[in-house]
């Protein structure tokens, strides 16, 4: 069963407020629906964003997204501060590298765009190689602290 988020995404109050979330979580859905298909767009960051604005905006479309198969888990483990599996990350990694890759040397001719893309990668890899926490990892952290 999926929980809900309560205290950090309390619903907004105003008419106004929720509808723009609604409306701001299914514009992240759709780009999350099409990082499902273009390569080196992602997908999960794009449902995490959704998730919170429907945590403000709509319960039901909120447990749609942590009920959406393979992505939902990967929302709520996110929540839950599990991070990325290693396996994820591994893939994410590549996707980014390639895709960078190839936008600068086969799509973009600009130098100055080139070396901005170059950096993002750069930024993009660090953050999710560095900063997401590893959910293995996270795990065997939490259970050897159980244990003492």
């Amino acid at each position: 069963m999926t929980r809900l988020r309560k205290s950090a995404f309390s619903s907004a109050k105003s008419f106004f407020v929720k509808s723009l979330l609604l409306l701001l979580g299914f514009i992240f859905v759709g780009l999350g629906f099409i990082g499902i298909i273009i390569p080196g767009m992602p997908t999960t960051v794009f449902m995490i964003l959704a998730a919170a604005c429907f945590a403000k905006s709509s319960p039901k479309f909120e447990r749609w997204i942590l009920n959406l198969p393979g992505i939902g888990r990967l929302v709520q483990d996110h929540r839950d501060g599990l991070g990325m599996p290693q396996k994820s990350k591994v893939i994410a990694i590549a996707m980014m590298v390639t895709a960078v890759t190839l936008s600068i040397v086969f799509a973009i001719t600009n130098t100055p765009i080139q070396i901005l893309v170059g950096v993002v990668g750069v930024i993009g890899v660090w953050y999710v190689g560095i900063r997401v926490p590893t959910k293995e990892k996270v795990l065997a952290l939490r259970d050897s602290e159980q244990k003492h």
